[in-house]
């Protein structure tokens, strides 16, 4: 004859052998694992960035991520056939940040994190922003200025505000714009 659980045993039920403490370690490992997964799983995502040189503040993913930015903020266009990746505006967002404090400097990286990762957050597609062909990224940025969510506007607002400063503030843009230079220089005759 099969074995008749005791009453005990039969209180217990398919899960008897798993007490409250058991439970709790488990879920605690099961709960690190699936966040070290998942965080692994995130940087495999991101892949590795090109090593840059001589960046003070921002580090090589950012580096890449805001070069991505400039590649669809401000594309060569016919009235402005200039392109802004030339300029190398990061490392400009580099130096800016030098002088700013430190909670400020915080806020951008996270802004920079939520902008690689806006595609797999916000779109539910399995890439980053860095990766996304120029089309798709141009697209997705766009929709950051428009969003119903104020964090996404926030980002997108300072990201233009800086990037058109330092981008309409290079001679090279002056030419097509009409300006023809600080009037210092005009007045000493010397020429952009």
């Amino acid at each position: 004859m099969a074995d008749i659980p005791t009453d005990d045993r039969a209180r217990e039920g398919l899960f008897g052998f798993l007490s409250r403490r058991r439970f709790l370690k488990a879920s605690l490992v099961a709960g690190g694992a699936i966040l070290g997964v998942g965080g692994g799983g995130l940087l495999a995502l991101r892949g590795r960035a090109p090593s840059v040189d001589g960046l003070r503040v921002l580090d090589d993913h950012e580096y890449q991520t805001l070069e991505s930015l400039v590649q669809v903020m401000l594309p060569a266009t016919d009235e402005i056939p200039i392109d802004a990746a030339s300029m190398d505006l990061p490392r400009a967002f580099d130096a800016f940040l030098t002088g700013e404090p430190e909670h400020n400097v915080r806020d951008l990286r996270k802004a920079l994190v939520l902008v690689e990762f806006g595609p797999l957050v916000f779109d539910k597609k399995i890439t980053t922003f860095s990766r996304l062909p120029v089309d798709e990224r141009t697209e997705h940025w766009n929709s950051w200025g428009t969003s119903d969510r104020l964090l996404q506007r926030q980002v997108s607002i300072a990201m233009r505000k800086f990037f058109n400063l330092v981008y309409f503030d290079h001679e090279r843009v002056w030419p097509y714009i009409g300006y023809p230079g600080p009037s210092l220089k005009r007045q000493r005759g010397v020429t952009p």
